[in-house]
């Protein structure tokens, strides 16, 4: 069996969970259709008539019908508008005999997901009919529930702007409760941030989280503009965040263990959902077994500096904002976080609030950065922050910090 093409494809179905029903009056067609089935891992269930077959359906919710046209007492036909009418998800593959054509169009318009015609020489036929409908059946399943998960983020999106539209005041508390603690120990790291606004909502936005027991991960994003507009779009970062973290709870899909991934992701949704705005950020995913940080970067300005004892550096690469260009591409990189270490990220903000002249303005940063644990207040102290009054633009200082003490 390990040699047969099929046997891989139903393995790939897991075949043992799915119940096929054969609802057939010849025995001998019956029992070859069931034996073949059997033989492949289905559970299949049996009516030798269309009245009995609709009973054992509605009783037992089978994966997939078989269904003969033909059948005395309640036809295939009969069978087949009370299953489609009843349970539209389930695929109904109709058997019929030679020269019946006008009953294989007619199933087709009432629903039948496909057709065998008797005699069925080749149970191989059945099989790839078989599979290519539950194939079918679970991928529509998946966009179901891909489509539902995006509505209630949708619909999450949508108060979130109704909230910003009433009220800016009432925005920027909303934000505010979008945002993390601004002090917080996670194990062996701390996280400290400060969000400063030009306006009273903020185009900057910053998240930490916990993955699983394992993994830790935290962003920092910059939109482009001020106000309400680029507020917005920072709720839909945080709603957007959400959907690979469920996905990987529930699925274990690794999206999100992957900042390249998620970029590409993010990337994609921002430009489709055609809000006028491009996003810089930095995405960091911590491995809490091995200290390692893999992180990549959307185009965020400044770099990220990692301080190390006396040394301070800004991190590599720099890549495409998102929601720019569809066609950007990401890539992953890999920092052991030492004992000590301390990842210091910036919005482009703090630039503006510089006064000296430098031909790469981000290397002036690390001037201000005197020591490996510098504190929020040290820096912003360092920067002559001290309210949203004398900032040109939004100002965001996020520290993630190794201390195993």
């Amino acid at each position: 069996m390990d040699t047969d093409p099929l046997f891989s494809t139903f393995a790939a179905l897991d075949t043992e969970n799915l119940t096929v029903l054969t609802i057939e009056d010849d025995p001998l067609v019956r029992q070859s259709f069931v034996m073949y089935l059997e033989d492949y891992g289905f559970h299949v269930l049996q009516a030798n008539d269309g009245v009995y077959g609709l009973r054992v359906f509605r009783e037992q919710q089978p994966d997939l019908v078989l269904c003969d046209i033909r059948m005395p007492e309640m036809n295939g036909m009969e069978v087949l508008e009370v299953i489609t009418k009843e349970s539209p998800e389930t695929p109904v593959i109709m058997i019929s005999g030679a020269g019946m054509i006008n009953d294989v169009v007619e199933s087709l318009k009432l629903g039948a997901q496909d057709y065998l015609v008797k005699p069925v020489t080749d149970l191989d036929v059945l099989g790839h009919a078989v599979k290519q409908a539950l194939s079918k059946k679970a991928l529509e399943s998946e966009n179901q529930r891909f489509k539902s998960e995006l509505e209630r983020a949708n619909h999450e999106l949508q108060n979130n702007l109704n909230v910003l539209r009433e009220d800016q005041e009432a925005g920027r508390r909303a934000q505010l409760q979008l945002l993390p603690p601004p002090e917080q120990k996670v194990g062996d790291y701390e996280f400290l941030h400060t969000v400063i606004p030009s306006l009273n909502v903020s185009g900057d936005f910053l998240d930490y989280f916990e993955i699983d027991e394992e993994h830790l991960g935290f962003y920092i994003a910059d939109v482009s503009g001020h106000g309400s507009a680029s507020a917005f779009v920072t709720m839909m970062l945080k709603s957007l965040f959400n959907q690979p973290l469920r996905q990987y709870r529930v699925s274990q899909d690794q999206t999100i263990l992957s900042p390249a991934k998620v970029l590409e992701y993010l990337n994609q949704e921002v430009i489709a959902a055609n809000v006028g705005k491009h996003v810089t950020l930095f995405y960091g995913v911590i491995d809490l077994t091995n200290h390692q940080l893999t992180y990549s970067i959307a185009g965020h300005y400044p770099r990220p500096i990692v301080v190390k004892g006396k040394s301070k550096e800004l991190l590599t690469d720099r890549g495409f904002p998102i929601g720019m260009f569809d066609w950007a591409t990401f890539t992953d990189h890999h920092l052991e976080f030492t004992q000590d270490m301390s990842l210091i990220m910036f919005s482009d903000g703090v630039l503006e609030c510089l006064k000296q002249d430098e031909i790469v303005p981000e290397h002036s940063l690390l001037d201000i950065i005197y020591l490996k644990n510098s504190s929020v207040q040290d820096i912003t102290q360092q920067l002559n922050i001290k309210s949203k009054s004398n900032v040109p633009d939004d100002v965001t200082v996020f520290i993630v910090r190794r201390n195993d003490r």
